[in-house]
């Protein structure tokens, strides 16, 4: 669960309300394609935007749909009881595993970042992966942070940022990670674009946004590096670089949404309000790509 490929769905919304028969088919599709885990309510779920409730019947049809494929929930939110509950929600629904990111409005210290994970794991019966992602949470976190947490119980994964674009120095990032944090802990890459070079550095697990909706090349790539292929992995991603550099632009969650509209997998517009979807030339330039780059297929 921890390895391989996990692939995050959006969350796709129909007149303000949560579609669950689009959502259905997403999973359903994912578990068909052999993606190695399914994380629902990540970032690309927009999991901040929804209420408990919502949230809570999201988790049930990830599991439902997700056949045997292991479904992690995302749990985060601004207050620790909030999180836990969460936790027990995604739980009961049949969660392999539950992913964290800390959440802010008030700036957090290091020391409040632990004691989440430290209240939040005391209580937990599943795994739990650790979601580093500066750009949307505004929390980042050092090296002796992944340690401390690292070793709390039921800490399985660490989901970091993008790793540097050179290969050694790829490599030494992620040995620094490793060699401050127990066996058993995993590292996982996020940042599609660097995904490639992060599992030729030594990364366990890609946690990626375009799986969710495109899953073939994203597994062409992970299957390519889990054999040793990496030439092949860096020549797929370097193959999807338009696709990239539209992330890069518009960001990632805007971009997959666009492409699973255009692709009618969601109705238009099935992202949550404020959020608004792209305009028209923008979505003629993914249609653009989609169709050059044969993302379709």
């Amino acid at each position: 669960m921890f390895t391989g490929l996990s692939a995050f769905p959006l969350t796709p919304l129909r007149d303000d309300e949560f579609d669950e028969d689009a959502y259905a088919r997403l999973v359903s599709r994912l578990a068909r394609s052999g993606v190695d885990s399914i994380t629902a309510l990540g970032s690309t779920g927009s999991y901040a935007y929804l209420d408990r409730a919502e949230r809570s019947r999201v988790a049930r049809s990830a599991v439902q749909h997700a056949g045997s494929t292991p479904v992690i929930v995302g749990i985060g939110a601004l207050r620790t009881s909030l999180v836990q509950a969460l936790a027990d929600d995604a739980q009961e629904a049949g969660a392999s595993a539950v992913l964290l990111a800390p959440m802010s409005y008030q700036p957090l210290t290091d020391d409040d970042v632990f004691g989440l994970y430290e209240d939040v794991t005391a209580d937990l019966s599943i795994p739990l992966v650790v979601y580093d992602n500066p750009g949307t949470t505004h929390v980042t976190f050092s090296d002796d942070l992944y340690a401390r947490i690292a070793e709390l119980p039921r800490v399985a994964s660490i989901k970091i940022p993008p790793v540097p674009s050179q290969p050694a120095a790829a490599r030494q990032r992620v040995q620094d990670i490793r060699s401050r944090i127990p066996d058993h802990v995993g590292i996982g890459i996020s940042g599609d674009g660097s995904a490639a070079v992060g599992l030729a550095a030594g990364c366990d697990a890609w946690y990626s946004v375009i799986a969710g909706t495109l899953p073939a090349p994203a597994l062409a790539i992970s299957r390519a590096a889990h054999t040793g292929d990496h030439a092949a992995a860096l020549a797929e991603s370097a193959r999807l670089q338009p696709l990239w550099d539209l992330f890069a632009q518009f960001g990632s969650l805007r971009v997959t949404a666009a492409i699973a509209e255009h692709l009618q997998l969601v109705s238009t517009p099935s992202l949550p309000r404020p959020l608004r979807g792209l305009d028209a030339d923008a979505r003629a330039r993914i249609a653009r790509v989609v169709d050059e780059l044969d993302l379709a297929a």
